[in-house]
Order: C-alpha cells, then structure tokens, then sequence
C-alpha cells in the first residue's frame, strides 16, 4: 500500500475527521502541561494510579504496562521515591528484586492532584450529558486499548 492510500476498512472522511482531532488535542493537552496543577506530573500520576489500582509493583511490571524502557521508569521510580511517594518492599524469594508500594503522602498527593484534574475536565464538560461523558470515556478506553492490540 502507498503512503497516500486508505486503508479500505475506513473512511477517508472518518480517518481525517480523527486524524485532526487528535493533533488537536494533543496540542491543547500540550499548551495545559506547562501550566503546574499540582505536585505531580503526569507520569508520576499514572505510576502511583497503577500502584494504588493494582497493589504493589515492580518495575518491570510498570514498564511493562506503559510500553516504556526499565531505564526510564527505574528514573520516575527514583523521583517518587525522592519525593516520598513511594518506598521499596524487598521480594523474599528474590534479595534483589523488590516491588514499590506507595506511602501516606503519596496517596494524598495522588488524591489532591486528581480531585485538580477532576475539576478541570468538569469545567471543559460541563455543558455535557451523562450520557455522553460516558461514550467519550469508553471510546477513550477502546482507542488506548487498541495501542496494546497492534
């Protein structure tokens, strides 16, 4: 297939629609980064949301789950473990392998941040039905869910 075709299971006009939509937002998700929510960046926050949906992890485990390299998950461990967001529980049966776990702090400074990312995705929805909140966080899900299936 040439860079230019389509592929034939979508339509032009769907592939284009989404195609712009996301740049779109990941502009807009860009120009928001920069402005300081809070004490967490967003890999700080997907990290302890991981530890505290999921119970203690190693860092392979996390790697693993967010598609990234051991080295650059061992670094945002190291800053959360810096900050005192997290702390080692050594694996008995491995004296070199350990799973992180998250503190009292971390779990407050989770809490304060996402109740700020709550707020703010209230206030760009506000004029939103239920109804299509929630089709817009299923269709989220499926959408980063298919990254895993490829």
């Amino acid at each position: 297939m040439e860079k230019s075709e389509v592929p034939t299971s979508m339509d032009e006009h769907s592939l284009e629609t989404i195609d712009l939509e996301l740049a779109v937002l990941l502009r807009r998700l860009t120009s928001i980064s920069t402005k300081k929510l809070g004490n967490l960046d967003r890999s700080a926050y997907l990290l302890l949301h991981q530890i505290i949906s999921h119970g203690p992890a190693r860092v392979k485990d996390l790697a693993d789950k967010f598609q990234l390299d051991i080295s650059t998950v061992s670094r945002q461990v190291s800053a959360l473990e810096h900050k005192g967001y997290v702390y080692r529980i050594p694996d008995p049966l491995d004296g070199r392998a350990y799973s992180l776990q998250i503190t009292e702090l971390g779990l407050k400074e989770f809490n304060e941040y996402q109740q700020i990312r709550y707020s703010r995705l209230s206030e760009i929805m506000k004029n939103w039905s239920n109804e299509e909140q929630e089709m817009f966080g299923q269709l989220l899900k499926k959408y980063n869910y298919s990254f895993l299936n490829r």
